[in-house]
Order: C-alpha cells, then structure tokens, then sequence
C-alpha cells in the first residue's frame, strides 16, 4: 500500500506565479538589459554612416546597414604605422591562444594528476607555493620576467610571449585539476597500478579521458584570459606578434582629426567575438565542469 498517497493534500495549490517571482524576473530582467545595452550601442553604431552618427540618436537603429566600418576594421584601420586593421592582430592572438592554452592545460593536468594520486615528500609546500603564485598580480613578476626572457635571448619574440602565458597559467590549471582529480576514487588508481600499469599510462589511459568536463572549464577560463591581455602582449609580444588587444588600442592613439566611432565599435566588436563565441558553444558544458569539481577546496 502506498502509504504516501494516503495522506490527504492541505493547505492552497501553489501559485506558478507569484509575486516574489515576478520580482525576481523584473531584477534579472533590468541586469540583463544593463549588461546589453552596451553591446545594443556598440553593434548598432558599428552598422552606421558617419553622418547619421553625428546626429547623436545612439540608442536608434541604423536608417541603412552598412557593414563597410567592418571592412575597414579587419583590413583597412591604422594601428599605428600600420594601416592593414586588426587581422594581423586577430591571427598573432589566435597562434599565441593556441599554443599557450593547449600547453598550459596538458600541464595543468599532468601536475594535478601527480599532486592528487602520487603523494611524494614535499608535496604540500609544492603545491602551497604554486597557489601562492596564483594570487599574486602578475603585474609584480613583469620586470623580472623581462630580464629572464632577455637573459634567454627570447624576449620580445612570439616564444617569449607564449612561455609568459604557459607560466602564469599553469597554477590555476593546476589548481583546477587537483581540485577535480580529488573527487575521483583512489581505489581506481590503485587498481590500475596492480595490473602493471606505470605513472604516464595511467595518466594518458584512464586520468585524462576522464578529465573532459574539466579540460572544457580549464580551456575557457585560459582562453578567455589570454585572449583578453593586453598588458603581456604589449611587453612581451614586440612589433611583430602583437594581439588584438593591443591592436585595437592602437587604433584609437593612431587617429587624427575625425573619429571614426562605427570602426571602432566594429573593430572591438571582432576583438571580443572570439571568447564571447567559444563561451555560447561551450557554456552548458562548462557550467558542468564548474559542479564537477573546479569549486572543491
């Protein structure tokens, strides 16, 4: 007998809509209007002419599209002496995401699987001084970077750059992993180890196919952050890989006389499309990870 059923229904029905929730709406509704309203302004003055920019209606939609700011943007605007727009940037960005992240989260994972299964003398300061790194502004270790990087004979090179990333990057990445790998059970380890299986095969056969939901939250968090530097860019990168950050505030110290704002709006726009991109693709995945683990002390 179902004993729960038994038991007779009190007191009113839920309303679905109540005024509680209704308020709730009307907050999360005004934060999202207050964080597009700017993009509203940026993407409308981008598809703009001049002229119709000089009227000084920002909030109105464009009299007749026109993506030619956009053309100008990616290929014709000076950043600098340089008047080729933000392309060469957007590719200098998109090599130095490319090798930094890839690297920086394989090694994350790597010393997040050596702190987590093979406990060894040492560990926890190792582990203490790496966090240590972690929250410390990087902003301290940049002179001392610059003269490494000189000392190496790599400074101001596409390497350098890539390696400064790598380096900042890999105690959040680390963090990240140890964090996760701690939820897994150590009987499976252990098991593996039994049947003969040796330090790396573990980590290449069983750790890291297991590791999908975290490699997902390691690779935006890293991509979102390389992509969006400006000031390791600017110091590291020289005249030859410079990022797009760097390009697009170029284009604002490169004008004289009139402002062109539809191809300055174009040009952040295309600067930002990329992390906003990756984050709409991936979102529901990364909210994954982030209950998987990345949020355990």
């Amino acid at each position: 007998m179902n004993t729960v059923s038994a038991v007779p229904q009190q007191g009113p029905k839920p309303r679905r809509l109540t005024l509680g929730r209704i308020g709730i709406y009307a907050v999360l509704i005004a934060m999202a209007l207050f964080y597009l309203l700017p993009f509203y302004v940026m993407l409308t003055t981008s598809l703009k002419t001049m002229p119709e920019i000089r009227l000084g209606q920002i909030l109105a939609w464009p009299q007749d599209i026109t993506f030619a700011a956009w053309k100008a943007a990616w290929s014709e605007t000076c950043t600098g002496i340089d008047c080729s727009g933000v392309s060469a940037g957007f590719w200098n960005s998109l090599r130095i995401s490319a090798v930094s992240v890839s690297v920086s989260v394989l090694f994350g994972a790597f010393f997040g699987y050596t702190l987590s299964f093979w406990k060894v003398r040492g560990m926890t300061v190792l582990f203490t001084l790496l966090m240590l790194g972690a929250f410390i502004p990087y902003q301290v270790f940049l002179y001392p970077m610059v003269r490494a990087m000189a000392a190496l004979q790599i400074y101001n090179t596409f390497a350098s750059i890539c390696l400064v990333h790598i380096i900042f990057g890999l105690p959040i990445t680390t963090m990240l992993f140890r964090n996760y790998y701690a939820t897994l059970p150590q009987e499976l380890i252990s098991a593996a180890r039994i049947d003969g299986a040796g330090f790396l095969r573990i980590f290449r056969k069983i750790v890291l196919p297991m590791s999908g939901p975290m490699l997902i939250v390691a690779v935006i968090l890293q991509l979102t952050g390389i992509w969006n530097d400006y000031i390791i860019g600017l110091v590291f990168g020289g005249t030859e890989n410079r990022p797009m950050t760097v390009q697009l505030n170029n284009i604002g110290g490169s004008e004289t006389g009139e402002r062109f704002y539809n191809v300055n709006m174009a040009a952040t726009i295309l600067t930002a499309a990329v992390p906003m991109i990756v984050y709409f693709l991936s979102g529901r995945w990364f909210e994954r990870g982030v209950t998987a683990g990345a949020v355990k002390g």
